[in-house]
């Protein structure tokens, strides 16, 4: 009964946020595209009827760094960091199915094996043989579940604010009510035709703790991809069959030279998940930020670029 109350109290705060505009429809791809593509985009037809969005810069005989972004994000969030690999380094860049302007077809279920698969799959016919991965968020899991599955492919190992660190007690952590929302089959039923951008606009604070960054465009961005065909369906998918539970023990699995990147003001997840992960993955460094929240490569692109590329510096070549 108390997590129906919760629910129902949660549902009501957000139609209050949504206030009249509380459905929206979708926006095509092409005009999306127009927007938020440009001269660095480029699509690759995948297995599973998916067209991928990626962007592939940088010095193209460069050691290879692959970016895997977060849960309702885009390749859009690496940007400042691109900018400041590209002179010396190969950097891929991809929109993950449900995300950014990736397409995929109607019932696509969103899943990490998914994900997994459409790194490797882009990577191979990139002829990106071994690379480092770098994560964020949702994205970290990806990245590390990736170490795992194919630790022949990778020189490097980065987690940055990283999901799926199995903890008990979840700290200091308040995520954004759509998180809440998407525990619950009636809130995921909810979010699908739900006009995201009230919602969006309070998670970024959250999330960028600096709000001077969260700037009409920055909400624009994520509230219009995220209106793309199929994408809140996507975004919603994946969750009510059983979950994949990953042990502490499993991550002493991965042989991967790792660096962990995490804001302490991280409230989407809190700091200990990156040191309970620094801890457990074998010869891991630590490294995090004060005052900073759950994307240090927007947040503060100089130093965390550079401490990215002290640690590539670090790894054999490709």
């Amino acid at each position: 009964m108390k997590r129906i109350i919760g629910l129902l109290a949660v549902l009501g705060a957000s139609l209050v946020l949504a206030g009249c505009g509380i459905t929206a429809k979708d926006i095509p791809y092409a005009t999306l595209e127009a927007k938020y593509g440009g001269p660095a985009s480029h699509y690759m037809d995948l297995p599973g009827d998916l067209r991928v969005h990626y962007r592939d810069q940088g010095r193209a005989d460069g050691p290879t760094v692959v970016l895997v972004h977060g849960f309702a994000a885009s390749l859009h969030t690496w940007e400042p960091w691109v900018a400041r690999l590209a002179p010396d380094y190969r950097v891929i860049s991809l929109d993950l199915p449900g995300h950014g302007l990736t397409r995929a077809p109607e019932g696509y279920v969103a899943a990490q094996a998914t994900n997994v698969a459409v790194v490797d799959e882009l990577t191979r016919n990139l002829k990106a043989e071994r690379f480092s991965i770098v994560g964020n968020s949702m994205g970290g899991g990806v990245a590390w579940a990736y170490g795992l599955a194919h630790p022949d492919r990778l020189t490097g190992l980065v987690l940055v604010d990283a999901a799926g660190w199995p903890r008990a007690d979840k700290g200091k952590e308040k995520p954004p009510v759509v998180f809440k929302l998407l525990g619950n089959p009636a809130g995921r039923a909810f979010l699908r035709n739900i006009n995201p951008r009230p919602l969006a606009a309070k998670g970024l604070r959250s999330a960028y703790v600096d709000e001077k960054l969260v700037t009409p465009a920055l909400v624009d961005r994520y509230v219009e991809l995220a209106l793309a065909p199929g994408h809140r369906a996507i975004l919603t998918s994946g969750r009510d069959g059983p979950q994949r539970r990953v042990d502490k023990a499993a991550f002493g699995a991965i042989k991967t030279p790792t660096l962990v990147m995490h804001g302490e003001a991280d409230t989407v997840i809190d700091v200990a998940a990156g040191r309970g992960l620094a801890s457990a993955i074998p010869g891991a460094k630590l490294i995090t930020y004060p005052g900073v929240g759950h994307v240090p490569m927007e947040q503060i692109p100089d130093p965390s670029a550079k401490d990215l590329r002290t640690f590539l510096a670090t790894l054999p070549p490709n």
